[in-house]
């Protein structure tokens, strides 16, 4: 896992599921269980909440690991914006790359830190 995005070729050959959705559908809802997160391999997302479009997250970018990480319900909604493809990782997938992968975790908090500075700057 480079920092400049996801090998998703090889998240398919270690088994890691890849999710479709259409424009305007629905991958999760503000107050689901976040039990996943989501790596964007084609297309783009955006998160909502309270009806505003807060981020759009575009190929090689993640959304859903704040829910992943706290356990806590999820925080926004995230729709598709266009036919998008995801690759899924669960809680023990996410366990396992952060054990054995550091520069996944590195690039993670790196993502992390940019999304809350942006949000700090619009506030």
């Amino acid at each position: 896992m480079a920092s400049d995005g996801f090998d998703f070729e090889g998240l398919v050959r270690a088994g890691y599921p890849l999710e479709r959705f259409e424009a305007g559908e629905r991958i999760f809802v503000e107050g689901d269980e976040g039990n996943t997160m989501y790596v964007v391999r084609t297309g783009s997302v955006s998160i909502l909440s309270a009806g505003e479009v807060l981020e759009t997250v575009r190929p090689g970018e993640t959304f859903g690991e704040l829910s992943l990480i706290d356990g806590a319900p999820r925080g926004a909604t995230a729709i598709a914006r266009e036919p998008t493809e995801v690759a899924v990782i669960g809680e023990a997938a996410f366990n396992y790359l952060i054990e054995r992968t550091p520069s996944f975790a590195l690039d993670l908090m790196r993502r992390l830190s940019k999304r809350l500075r942006r949000m700090n700057e619009n506030m």
